[in-house]
């Protein structure tokens, strides 16, 4: 049973049936034999009766019971541009592409990246949490952001990553991940970036034959996620398995642990 499956009450349903991935350490070239059709059902779950939320429960991070009043002013600092500051030399780079803990794995064993964080960003509510997300009410995104040295690793570089690491072609899911916070993104700092993003957007479109819903954005504001939640497969994940974070290692990635 995957652990970080998180189904708000408000995702989109549809009764037409739906190509999921089957939710492992390949890349999504070879997950691509490994898909599996099943209609979505017209009701989803609750989201704190899902699996994941209960077993956050039981480690004392449990979910709000009511939702956080979201005003002008919070939704006018959250849309703002990410303002932090990478160190010298260094630049930033957003990306959203499922669950962010296998994502942000994928990155720290790039050379060139010197720091990664996940986070929430392109969001309505300033400072939420990880209840507030899964709410599905904030329409924050789970993302990693990756600090890395352009001399070492290019941004091209970190685009493949980012294409090989999920389907970007199913709108608001990764596998068994429902919710606008699993949507796949680019969120880009300078016009290089953002230039450089629609480039390998259109070069996968015509690989993949298939629609590409990757949203390609300016960075906003981004909130640190939870310190649970850093590094969580590095660390150990749910089973207490650390995963290599070794540069270039290519180890498959144990996705929840």
């Amino acid at each position: 049973m995957l652990l970080k499956t998180c189904i708000p009450s408000s995702a989109i349903t549809t009764t037409s049936p739906l190509l999921s991935l089957t939710k492992s350490s390949l890349p999504f070239s070879q997950n691509l034999l490994k898909v599996s059709t099943f209609p979505r059902t017209s009701k989803t779950p609750s989201l704190y009766s899902s699996p994941k939320m209960s077993w956050l429960n039981k480690l004392g991070f449990g979910a709000k019971t009511d939702s956080t009043p979201m005003d002008s002013s919070s939704s006018a600092i959250a849309q703002g541009p990410d303002d932090d500051i990478p160190a010298p030399g260094q630049q930033f780079a957003q990306f959203g592409a499922g669950c962010f803990w296998g994502v942000e794995l994928a990155f720290q064993r790039v050379p060139g990246v010197t720091k990664t964080e996940v986070g929430y960003t392109q969001g309505y509510l300033h400072n939420p949490s990880y209840e507030d997300i899964c709410s599905g009410t904030t329409f924050h995104s789970e993302v990693v952001r990756v600090q890395y040295d352009p001399k070492e690793c290019n941004f091209d570089t970190l685009l493949d990553v980012f294409w090989d690491r999920h389907d970007p072609t199913t709108l608001n899911r990764q596998g068994n991940d429902v919710g606008t916070q699993y949507r796949s993104g680019i969120y880009f700092y300078t016009p290089e970036q953002e230039k450089a993003a629609l480039e390998s957007r259109d070069k996968q479109q015509k690989i993949l034959n298939r629609n590409i819903v990757t949203e390609i954005l300016p960075a906003k504001k981004f909130y640190r996620a939870e310190e649970y939640h850093q590094q969580y497969l590095a660390k150990g994940g749910r089973f207490g398995f650390r995963q290599s974070t070794e540069k270039g290692c290519n180890d498959p990635i144990r996705c929840y642990g």
